[in-house]
Order: C-alpha cells, then sequence, then structure tokens
C-alpha cells in the first residue's frame, strides 16, 4: 500500500515551498535570474540546497514559479484598477502611474519580471505575461473609444505599442541608482501613454501624475 503523506506533513511542505519561493523571489531581485543559483536560493532559504529539489526539479522549475508569483500580482493590481468604475481616459493614465511607482518601489524585482536576461523558460512566461497586460490595456481602450472619449483605433495594436512603450521607457531607470527625477518619468509616462491612445491633449494636463 502506498505511503500517503498526512495533512500535516503536506501542510509543513506547503509552508515550506512558499518560504523557498519568496526567499527565491528575494535573490532574484537582488542579483537578477542569472546569479540567482540553487545554492543562493537555498542558503536564503536557510535549507540544504538538495532540499530545493524537493519542491522544484530544476532550477529553471523554480525561476518560473517566481516569475508567475510575482508577475501575476502585478498583472492582478494592474487589472483592478483598469477595470475599476469610472472615466476610461482616467483609469488608464492611473494604471500607468500604479504600475510606474510599483516598478520603482522594487526595482531589482521589477527589471527581472521586465527585461533581465534570463533562461528560455522564463523569456516565454515573460511573453506570456506581456499578452495579459495588453488585454487589459485594449479593454480599457475599447471602453475609451465606445464613450467617445477616445478617437476609434485598433484596440489591440495601441495596446500593445503602449505595453511596449511603458517597459522600454522603466528599463534603463530601474538599473539607475534612487534620482530626483522619477516623479518627472512618471508623468512623461502617462502624457505619452495617453498620446499613444488619442486623448485630448488637455487630458494630459488634467490628470495628476
Amino acid at each position: 500500500m502506498a505511503y500517503r503523506k498526512t495533512p500535516a506533513e503536506l501542510e509543513r511542505l506547503s509552508s515550506a515551498r512558499e518560504h523557498l519561493v519568496e526567499q527565491a523571489t528575494n535573490v532574484v531581485a537582488e542579483v537578477g535570474w542569472a546569479q540567482a543559483s540553487v545554492n543562493a536560493v537555498a542558503a536564503a532559504a536557510g535549507i540544504a540546497a538538495g532540499s530545493v529539489y524537493q519542491h522544484f526539479p530544476s532550477k529553471a522549475a523554480l525561476a518560473v514559479e517566481v516569475f508567475r508569483r510575482a508577475s501575476g500580482r502585478e498583472v492582478e493590481v494592474i487589472g483592478e484598477v483598469l477595470r475599476s468604475p469610472g472615466d476610461p481616459v482616467e483609469r488608464l493614465a492611473r494604471g500607468v502611474e500604479v504600475f510606474a511607482r510599483r516598478s520603482f518601489e522594487r526595482r531589482g524585482l521589477a527589471y527581472a519580471l521586465l527585461a533581465a536576461p534570463a533562461e528560455p523558460a522564463v523569456g516565454a512566461e515573460r511573453l506570456e505575461f506581456r499578452h495579459r497586460y495588453r488585454e487589459l490595456f485594449a479593454e480599457v481602450v475599447r471602453e475609451g473609444v465606445a464613450a467617445g472619449a477616445l478617437p476609434p483605433q485598433d484596440a489591440q495594436v495601441t495596446a500593445a505599442a503602449l505595453t511596449g512603450a511603458i517597459g522600454e521607457v522603466l528599463v534603463d531607470p530601474l538599473g539607475a541608482p534612487d534620482d530626483d527625477s522619477v516623479e518627472q518619468l512618471i508623468a512623461e509616462l502617462i502624457a505619452m501613454s495617453l498620446r499613444c491612445a488619442g486623448a485630448a491633449p488637455e487630458r494630459s494636463s488634467e490628470l495628476p501624475a
């Protein structure tokens, strides 16, 4: 008869796995994907390197889980903003602002999610999450067009342009030391995003960063 783990054992394993993913996320945020070795993650988690493989079959599998968890949370937050009630142009501006501010709050992790070199498995996940961001932006753009707040356009094309441009604008600043230009950069990013979607020029000046 096959041995079945008790509820207590399953809970312990689940807790240990969660702790491992949390510590791996911290390591990736600090040193990037390439330097987040199994040994480094195990040391951060306070376990032997071999114990990592009790939870994940490979470093790549652990990296994918870290990416999915971190990116999934960001998509949830931005989705809540973009799908909230209210004027679609204001929601678009707010979504861009929240994305940027959260990126600057944890620069290392944001850079890892957006652009840091990573194994192919993580690259595939990155592409999938770009598609999810694109769909969220497309939704709010379509709402703006339907409400007459934005001009007729292909929402998917605009959303793809926004997703790519926002990431590109943030990549270099995220890799730089803290400075006093963050607020100006966020304001410019919001204005650029509204121009890309075709919002009336006065909307860029009336919406705070």
